[in-house]
């Protein structure tokens, strides 16, 4: 769908196909039947709803009060981004990365905004700062001034009024981080407003002044080089294999199936003598988003076999615990097709049998629990394997480089990678998620958006719901996350370079 569908939108109307007739529809109306939609999903199948965990308290505080909130701001939803906002700030009450209400028409994106003042701010230091002014700005903070206030306003709560759950959450630093270049754009959301008049902004630590914030031109590009100076942004070729002073720099910036992994796979046996070596590497995981699912996780845990040994890594890896489902139709069915999909990737076969396995036995236990009428049930997940004795066959220290962008599967893959000898994290704090795991996804009413949700509870899971990883402070990078020569060399530096 195209994106001119939402930034020329100006009416609350779009022209829809139904049955080879087209009609008008409301985009109020939509909102409203998608807000009720997923909140029923929800509601039906999610397991908070059922299990009894501290990790459920937001689900439950959140899916009815945070109903009747966003149906009270429907009236205001005059476009397709009007639309998408509202659902995401529903999803994001829930403050769960999982629970997602995502447009499936060409989205804004991380580089779209209507207007903005020629400058941008970041999340650094527990403060907004400027991290870009665009070349010939008049009248623009410098570079590292820190704003206080907008329109009067003290700046933490005027970036909770206009960042949190609309573009993140602004309760992780992983959502401060992501969501701060937004603080002063216009992004075409109709209930926070566009940019602020006057905002006022501390030079040098020195006493604040008032700037007025004066709205200029787009021109292609601007936004983006404005989002890349300050939230760190994977490249094109997400999976890679380098050299960086003398040793190994293994990037992975992306957990999904599509990233390229065959190739990738070949590059890390092709290397391994050299990756293994006494100089060390670097394991370059910013920015590395994965779903939380069984294919992401099992990337991570097959890289991570192929780089040490899967008979070394097999002890280390945490024991998957206790599991409890949620025993609905609409569970079994997602975990019914899942299964097909694994049976029918050739590769997946050959990589995760196990899982493979595991999946079926969860389909014999969903019919079993249906069959009794059970509201959910629970299985003994993967027990700690016994030590092979085998050798560590890695010789030197090893890096693991984290960022916010770090997510769902990367989080999974961490959870190996911190049991491991030698491994350091380094870098700065990552995303969160929540013990309610596998995501599934389903279209809503209007056809405009996708629900997707964890619908399993991990809880005996060893990293607590909403626990991220933070470098220690030794191992905690304070420059600029996108200067990339500064990264390299300071990471050079915890090798003793």
């Amino acid at each position: 769908m195209n994106r001119l569908l939402t930034a020329a939108a100006t009416a609350a109307l779009v022209l829809t196909a139904s049955a080879g007739a087209a009609f008008a529809q409301d985009f109020r109306e939509l909102a409203r039947q998608d807000l009720q939609a997923a909140h029923d999903q929800l509601a039906a199948n999610h397991p908070a709803a059922a299990v009894q965990s501290p990790a459920s308290q937001s689900f439950r505080a959140w899916i009815d009060a945070g109903l009747q909130e966003s149906l009270g701001l429907a009236n205001r939803v005059n476009s397709g981004d009007a639309h998408a906002y509202l659902l995401n700030y529903y999803a994001g009450g829930f403050r769960d990365s999982n629970i997602s209400l995502r447009p499936t028409f060409e989205g804004m994106g991380p580089f779209f905004g209507t207007s903005w003042p020629g400058f941008t701010t970041g999340w650094r230091d527990g403060k907004y700062v400027v991290t870009y002014v665009k070349p010939g700005t008049r009248g623009a903070p410098p570079v590292g001034a820190a704003v206080m206030s907008c329109n009067l306003t003290p700046i933490a709560e005027y970036a909770q009024q206009k960042l949190d759950r609309w573009e993140g959450d602004l309760t992780t630093e992983a959502g401060r981080v992501q969501s701060a270049p937004y603080l002063l754009w216009n992004r075409n959301n109709p209930f926070v407003g566009g940019l602020p008049s006057t905002c006022e902004f501390s030079v040098n630590n020195r006493r604040a002044r008032d700037f007025e914030i004066r709205p200029i031109p787009i021109v292609a590009g601007d936004l983006e080089a404005a989002y890349r100076a300050t939230v760190y942004t994977p490249t094109a070729t997400p999976l890679s294999v380098e050299t960086v002073n003398g040793r190994p720099w293994i990037n992975v910036h992306s957990f999904a199936d599509d990233a390229g992994w065959d190739a990738f796979n070949a590059q890390l046996a092709s290397q391994a003598a050299a990756i293994r070596g006494p100089q060390g590497f670097v394991l370059d995981l910013r920015g590395a988003a994965g779903t939380s699912a069984y294919t992401s996780t099992a990337r991570g845990y097959a890289m991570a076999n192929r780089i040490w040994t899967p008979e070394f890594t097999v002890s280390r890896q945490p024991a998957a615990g206790e599991v409890t489902y949620r025993a609905t139709q609409g569970n079994r069915d997602w975990y019914a097709a899942t299964l097909g999909r694994m049976e029918a990737d050739p590769r997946f076969v050959a990589e995760a049998g196990p899982v493979i396995e595991q999946t079926r036995e969860i389909v014999a236990a969903f019919d079993a629990a249906l069959a009794a009428n059970q509201p959910t049930f629970t299985l003994a997940g993967r027990a700690v394997a016994a030590d092979t004795g085998a050798a560590n066959p890695i010789q030197g220290p090893v890096i693991v480089l984290v960022d916010a962008g770090c997510s769902g599967g990367c989080l999974d893959t961490l959870d190996l990678l911190s049991r491991l000898p030698n491994v350091r994290i380094a870098g700065s704090t990552t995303a969160t998620d929540t013990i309610f795991i596998e995501p599934t996804v389903s279209r809503m009413p209007s056809n405009y958006s996708d629900l997707s949700y964890g619908h399993k509870a991990w809880t005996s899971r060893t990293r607590a719901s909403g626990q991220p990883y933070t470098p220690e402070a030794g191992l905690t990078y304070t420059g600029n996350p996108t200067d990339e020569t500064a990264v390299r060399t300071w990471v050079n530096g915890l090798f003793g370079g």
